[in-house]
């Protein structure tokens, strides 16, 4: 017996299916596949379904701007350790001091110097805008206080947080700078063990001393809408990243800064305390004069960076100051290198 040549081969069928579905777009059901082309396991009908957007802009998710951040710090007040430096000269500490100050924050300069800290704080007393007519009237000079203390001793810190709050109610901002060069040497030629104790206790634990006692302070502070409610900087150095240093002391020491403030920062975030790192690279600072840097290695340095420039202490003190307000107010845990981009390659040119 011939079967009808007309026959409709599945294919053909599974085909029809389909354009009828496109045809009929208000049939919200449509087979396809022919059951007898596959076994049960799927539904024998699919459902295809849309869901029709919110009719007015009323029914729509309103997005709110947030906050734009201060770029002022008035009302902050802020503890620089190892804020002093020989005559009128500019250290990492007093740079700092004097910027933090220029923008509104109270500011304790704090060093093991008495008259150093003081003459940072006359800096701050007197210091003024550009005289260019185009510029605004500076603003009044801010409040500053110089303390006397020795930072590796924990009484001290102590003291230092205690004096900063009965004159100015709270401490926002900490920016640790004590540092030394410690003894030279390697881990075989160091003579002077007692002095590697002391430079791990200067460079190291006065910072963990300020911290310890700082922390408590700020998490008393009612904070803003976020509970941001401090900020400490700790200064590291390149050399903690990358080492290299002729003495061993001064990148370990360094080197534990960096990942100290890591850990800090996971510690104390939960609070609303953020803690970040700044690694100065070769600046040319009162340290390094007195280190007895000639010209020619200081025109080496230059020549090491990809900016071919030399940095100072303006450069440090503009990093703490971003890294201390509130435009920094999501950073935490962070280590800035301001070093015109020696970690990132060395300069080809000669």
């Amino acid at each position: 017996m011939a079967f009808p040549t007309s026959r409709i081969s599945p294919f053909q069928l599974l085909r029809k299916r389909l354009l009828i579905s496109k045809l009929l777009p208000s049939q919200a059901t449509c087979s396809l596949r022919p059951a007898f082309l596959l076994p049960d396991i799927l539904p024998r009908t699919t459902s295809f379904t849309t869901t029709p957007f919110p009719k007015s802009q009323d029914q729509q998710p309103q997005y709110t701007l947030p906050p734009r951040p201060r770029r002022d710090l008035h009302g902050k007040v802020a503890i620089i350790t190892g804020a002093g430096a020989p005559s009128s000269d500019l250290g990492n500490g007093r740079a700092t001091a004097l910027l933090l100050a220029s923008d509104g924050a109270s500011v304790v300069c704090v060093d093991k110097n008495l008259s150093l800290a003081q003459h940072t704080v006359s800096m701050i007393s007197s210091q003024t805008l550009s005289s260019n007519p185009s510029v605004p009237p500076p603003p009044p000079p801010a409040a500053a206080l110089a303390i006397e203390a020795d930072v590796t001793r924990e009484e001290d810190c102590i003291r230092i947080v205690g004096d900063t709050i009965n004159r100015f109610g709270r401490v926002d901002i900490l920016v640790n700078v004590v540092g030394i060069m410690g003894p030279s040497g390697t881990a075989v030629s160091l003579e002077d063990v007692e002095g590697w104790d002391w430079g791990m206790r200067v460079n190291v634990t006065s910072m963990m001393l300020m911290v310890r006692h700082v922390v408590p302070a700020m998490v008393r502070n009612g904070g803003d809408g976020d509970k941001i409610k401090g900020s400490i900087v700790n200064i590291g150095s390149v050399a903690g990243l990358r080492g290299g240093s002729p003495s061993l002391l001064y990148p370990a020491s360094k080197g534990a800064v960096v990942n100290m403030t890591r850990a800090m920062a996971a510690h104390h975030g939960k609070e609303g305390v953020r803690v970040n790192c700044v690694c100065p690279g070769m600046l040319y600072t009162p340290m390094m004069y007195a280190a007895g840097m000639t010209d020619e290695m200081r025109e080496a340095r230059r020549k090491r960076s990809l900016l071919q420039t030399e940095g100072n202490a303006w450069d440090c003190a503009s990093a703490v100051r971003f890294l201390a307000g509130d435009e920094a107010r999501w950073i935490t845990g962070a280590v800035l290198t301001v070093d015109a981009g020696a970690t990132a390659a060395v300069s080809l040119s000669s």
